[in-house]
């Protein structure tokens, strides 16, 4: 191959190699979406809804819903149409505007998991003084400082990614376009740039998960010296969702980062991509509807008024 070439389109995996396995994959594909598209458009809809659900966590959790919304949105679509049509190809622009998206929604969705930290510490830890400092406002701007903060991120990354022309090879081993892969085909001047960014993003990261460390651990001592049942398990009702969401984007993220870079096609690597980049944003609503006592009372009575419209409207 010319080394001088410029690549305009990528050709992605192909692990399974029968039209039929294609066609099989892709429906998998559709059905994880729309159970993620469901599952995070009925968690906002219940906090819009419910007045009950107006406050700083469930305004943050719905935004929460947005971004995982977002980030399946960005992935899945493509590789169900490339899996249904027989198509392997990505074009350039497509794969940049992936990368920058899928980066920006996981940055600011772990922007928001400290912001829910800190506010599930306020709440729990210094319960009177809650109202004065997690106001309505300071909600709104971490919000959108979390949004912000993603877009910057990600046009980093995205902009270092991108400022050269690929040469080596147009084969990604991934049915989507992502940072490591995108680095094993990159100039190696493209590869020190991104190392450095890499490199800067851990320390803030390490930083952020030693303050979420301190918060939590706070938190479950405070939990401990409770001395009502009821409050004790309000309180828990309310922690160990974030936290199970909070393992749940580490661990996949932790996966998506530090794992082997596939050379070849293999169902191991379709399997680990699947994980990281389609299983938070589909479990996250059931373990909210599991384990969040309130948003499980809100769900109730949005299912009864819809019930009792239905009657009134057939009868």
């Amino acid at each position: 191959m010319d080394n001088l070439t410029v690549f305009t389109e990528f050709l992605l995996m192909d692990v399974t190699a029968s039209p039929e396995l294609q066609v099989l994959q892709g429906v998998l594909f559709l059905v994880i979406y729309l159970g993620a598209l469901t599952g995070n458009l009925v968690t906002v809809t219940v906090i819009m809804t419910d007045t009950r659900l107006h406050s700083p966590m469930y305004f943050l959790i719905g935004n929460v819903s947005l971004l995982d919304l977002g980030s399946i949105s960005v992935v899945v679509p493509k590789a169900v149409m490339n899996s249904l049509i027989g198509s392997k190809t990505i074009s350039l622009p497509e794969c940049a505007a992936q990368i920058f998206l899928y980066s920006s929604f996981g940055a600011a969705e772990f922007a928001l998991l400290v912001v829910m930290c800190y506010d599930r510490y306020v709440a729990i830890c210094h319960p009177l003084h809650y109202g004065l400092i997690i106001t309505p406002s300071l909600c709104s701007q971490a919000t959108a400082g979390s949004w912000a903060s993603g877009l910057v991120y990600s046009a980093v990354h995205t902009g270092s990614l991108f400022r050269f022309p690929f040469t080596k090879t147009n084969v990604i081993q991934q049915y989507f376009c992502d940072i490591p892969q995108i680095l094993r085909i990159s100039s190696s001047d493209v590869q020190f740039s991104e190392f450095i960014v890499i490199a800067i993003s851990i320390c803030l990261i390490l930083l952020c998960f030693s303050f979420m460390f301190m918060s939590y651990v706070n938190i479950f001592l405070n939990m401990l010296k409770m001395h009502s049942v009821e409050g004790r398990n309000k309180a828990l009702s309310t922690c160990t969702p974030q936290l199970a969401i909070l393992m749940l984007f580490v661990i996949s993220g932790t996966i998506a980062v530090l794992g082997p870079i596939a050379k070849k096609p293999s169902l191991r690597n379709l399997l680990t991509a699947m994980f990281y980049s389609m299983v938070p944003p589909f479990v996250n609503p059931i373990i909210y509807c599991l384990r969040n006592s309130e948003i499980n009372a809100a769900l109730g009575r949005m299912f009864n008024r819809y019930s009792q419209f239905t009657v009134n409207g057939f009868f």
